[in-house]
């Protein structure tokens, strides 16, 4: 049985997840995205990741600021879709929306609910030191992220991995899931399980005053938030007086006062052993390996990292 879908995401974590569903035997009838933004200083329109897989594809696209609107409510009713999936769409869908009779409303989730409900489930999993994630395929609810679930599957998290490389690996786990959950429900083989909100915990949104490293933390808690910002925002350090952006870094066993540089090699303290920085970027410059950097910046033992 082919479902009508709706398809609701923006980030290049959704794409493996609408290609999926394209390549899929269900027809998909509107992409819903975030609006194009101007970026650069010539304040060029850029379109986000899934804008332009719609595009290449062929796919229709929908970009409103709003959704609880008149006009959206009525598109959707007139295009009588039988399930709306969304991934990382970044809106929350309104009641208005939800309570259209006849549509199913489904949400890929990238963490193993309660955890981690919210907009920022990657990186938190990954700055909290988690050993696992996974996604959930989820019932949409008014409450954030609280639906019932359908189906869950794990993934391991290494003290090595990043955002950028866990993101790509729930993305394809997640395309792949979309549709097992399609046929499960097509099927009516399994059921909706609620969630135990008392074990809920949210994943806030990234914000700026995060990405700037504390050295009175432990050398495992800075290298878990370089690993989990990277490469967007990244996370940085303010060095005589220019700011560094610390894109890959490593342990290693030594002491000195907190943001203290302990040697030549850009190795700099933290409260509990050291960071040893391994790919680095001043401001509007490419990143480069230490070993590149260093020929051209000297870095003094005994002076400080801010």
């Amino acid at each position: 049985m082919a479902l009508k879908i709706i398809f609701m995401g923006t980030p290049e974590f959704a794409v493996p997840i609408l290609q999926s569903l394209k390549n899929s035997q269900h027809k998909i009838i509107k992409v819903y995205t975030q609006p194009p933004k101007k970026k650069d200083r010539g304040q060029k329109i850029h379109h986000n990741p899934i804008h332009e897989f719609s595009i290449q594809n062929n796919l229709e696209i929908r970009h409103p600021e709003k959704l609880d609107t008149n006009e959206e409510i009525e598109l959707i009713k007139s295009l009588n879709p039988d399930i709306i999936i969304v991934a990382a769409y970044g809106k929350l869908l309104p009641d208005s929306i939800l309570r259209i009779d006849n549509i199913k409303f489904i949400n890929v989730h990238a963490s193993l609910l309660p955890k981690w409900r919210g907009a920022a489930p990657i990186q938190r999993a990954i700055m909290n030191l988690d050993n696992e994630t996974g996604i959930s395929i989820m019932k949409i609810t008014s409450k954030l992220d609280a639906g019932p679930v359908l189906m869950k599957t794990k993934i391991p998290i290494l003290k090595s991995t990043n955002f950028e490389e866990l993101s790509k690996k729930l993305s394809n786990l997640g395309a792949k899931m979309i549709l097992e959950s399609l046929e499960l429900i097509i099927n009516k083989k399994k059921s909706f399980e609620p969630q135990n909100d008392k074990e809920a915990s949210y994943a806030h949104k990234i914000i700026k005053t995060e990405t700037k490293i504390n050295w009175s933390e432990t050398a495992e808690k800075i290298i878990a938030k370089i690993n989990a910002l990277y490469p967007k925002p990244g996370t940085w350090i303010e060095y005589q007086g220019i700011r560094l952006k610390i894109l890959k870094a490593a342990e290693v066993k030594a002491t000195g006062k907190p943001g203290e540089i302990i040697d030549g090699k850009f190795t700099i303290a933290c409260s509990k052993n050291a960071i040893r920085i391994l790919e680095i970027q001043k401001e509007g410059k490419k990143k480069l390996d230490i070993s590149e950097y260093l020929k051209g910046n000297k870095v003094k033992k005994g002076t400080y990292a801010k």
